[in-house]
């Protein structure tokens, strides 16, 4: 489900999988290796995560579809709180953007928890449009954990 407010867009998504294992594939350079591309679009090349609160992270990101180059996103982790919420800034580096934030909210049930990506800070409908991808992110991160 998508939500998007003017300056925010929300994604969520039941998996079927611990909050624990989700917060990890999040959070572990190993596990974002395996799931965050899509392929003949982009691929991670490189993931760096020190997860404490003040702790930086960067993921670089090779483009797949036919345009050269990669991109950069880098923040700094603002909340963690294992198993249940993270929080960072984002930011993209090669094209200037302005800091924005994600936030991850795990909510474990039952065996599933309920997975809500929000992100804001969008103010512009370009902002909105490049970040516009949560909708496949949440997908691969359910068939990852999954």
């Amino acid at each position: 489900m998508n939500r998007a407010g003017s300056d925010v867009i929300v994604q969520e998504i039941t998996i079927d999988a611990s909050a624990s294992r989700i917060f990890d594939a999040l959070t572990k350079p190993d596990h974002l290796l395996e799931w965050w591309e899509i392929e003949d679009q982009f691929h991670l090349i490189r993931a760096l995560c020190d997860v404490r609160p003040g702790g930086k992270w960067t993921m670089r990101v090779a483009n797949d579809s036919g345009e050269e180059g990669e991109s950069i996103v880098h923040g700094v982790y603002r909340t963690v709180l294992r198993p249940n919420l993270l929080e960072y800034t984002w930011i993209r580096e090669e094209q200037d953007h302005p800091e924005t934030i994600v936030r991850w909210e795990l909510q474990e049930e039952g065996g599933a928890t309920r997975v809500r990506v929000t992100h804001s800070g969008l103010n512009t409908p370009r902002l909105r449009e490049r970040n516009s991808g949560w909708i496949f992110i949440v997908q691969m991160l359910k068939d990852y954990v999954e």
